[in-house]
């Protein structure tokens, strides 16, 4: 197993007004995300999610047909909580997204819709800590929104979404990915941490099928040791950290 790097943390770029999260599942942004986009739309930037799937799949005792329009409700209240009002579904089938082309058509779709200049998503890669093996649905989604940024500006991929009035989008200079296991970045999470804790409480029906702990003691315990073990790299101060690539 690699050794995690214990460098100091860079911050974010703040040169940017847009940006667009690109997740799988309703929740995927609340666990230790949400803290940097509070921080961001208090800035007076634009921030915007995408949803692959609605997770009509992520609570056993919940079937999906009453699973999904559930998590959808908790996942637009939470994002409202930092700030976040525009919220979209790419209704993918949740616990079975397949990477590939219509994968990636659909998210350079909302790339090009929307325009951002940082596009945001979850770690893409087999394991969390290089222990905990990751699910299909974050690989899948990481690695197709990586891509994406790069598909949206160009004419020659999916010509039929210039034919459907999405002109080529080339503006993506950055895409963060989150929970990385070898980030590169950081945002101060001081102004946002109380609200990323409000908004992962949104998602009360999963915590509650998650853990038998009290809802908000797990949302806060959870959300405040990330955000302060990652500001031993990152000026002592609680932080988000990204793993940033340049465009």
């Amino acid at each position: 197993m690699t050794e995690p790097t214990t460098s100091q943390l860079q911050p974010m770029p703040d040169d940017w007004q847009r940006a667009l999260a690109v997740v799988a599942h309703p929740d995927d942004l609340e666990y230790g995300c949400a803290a940097a986009i509070a921080s961001w739309t208090d800035a007076g930037r634009e921030v915007s999610y995408v949803l692959a799937t609605r997770g009509e799949a992520g609570i056993d005792t919940l079937e999906p047909a009453k699973c999904g329009p559930l998590r959808e409700r908790e996942q637009r209240a939470s994002a409202a909580v930092v700030g976040v009002t525009d919220v979209g579904f790419l209704d993918h089938a949740d616990g079975v997204i397949e990477y590939g082309p219509a994968l990636r058509r659909d998210i350079a779709a909302a790339v090009r819709r929307h325009r951002p200049e940082l596009v945001i998503t979850l770690n893409h890669r087999d394991t969390w800590d290089g222990t905990y093996w990751n699910t299909p649905d974050h690989v899948a989604v990481g690695r197709a929104t990586l891509d994406a940024a790069g598909d949206a500006g160009n004419r020659w991929i999916f010509p039929e979404l210039t034919e459907r009035g999405l002109a080529p989008w080339n503006g993506v200079r950055w895409v963060a990915v989150a929970g990385s296991d070898n980030p590169t970045h950081a945002v101060d999470a001081t102004g946002g941490l109380e609200r990323a804790v409000l908004s992962l409480l949104e998602h009360r029906t999963y915590i509650e099928a998650l853990t038998d702990e009290d809802p908000e003691v797990y949302a806060r315990g959870l959300l405040t040791g990330i955000a302060e073990e990652t500001g031993k790299r990152f000026r002592n101060r609680p932080a988000v950290a990204f793993e940033l690539f340049s465009r």
